[in-house]
């Protein structure tokens, strides 16, 4: 029962594990990129989302091909807090700058 509750106070929570796998390896930003991404539709919502016809991020720029214009427009205007959302749904700054394509 001893070594139990020994082993018990030396583990990791996975979380963390998995947090100091990514950054070992340095794929903690891929990773970001690819959350962000991948849950994009989350974050904004379905009517976004379904006019985004292209997204991806390079070099801490989010490129996003928008349909409509007025919306374009409207993320356009909302640049600084659109930023400021998806770092806060990521949870670290993933993106610097946002590019409408």
């Amino acid at each position: 029962m001893a070594s139990e509750t020994s082993r018990r106070s030396q583990a990791t929570p996975l979380k963390d594990a998995i947090d100091a796998f990514l950054k070992t390896f340095d794929l903690k930003t891929r990773f970001n990129e690819t959350y962000l991404i991948a849950f994009w539709e989350r974050m904004m919502g379905k009517s976004i989302a379904s006019r985004t016809r292209e997204i991806y991020v390079k070099n801490r720029v989010l490129y996003l091909r928008i349909d409509s214009s007025p919306l374009r427009q409207e993320l356009f205007m909302a640049k600084t807090k659109l930023l400021d959302l998806i770092n806060k749904d990521v949870g670290e700054s993933v993106v610097d700058d946002v590019v409408f394509l």
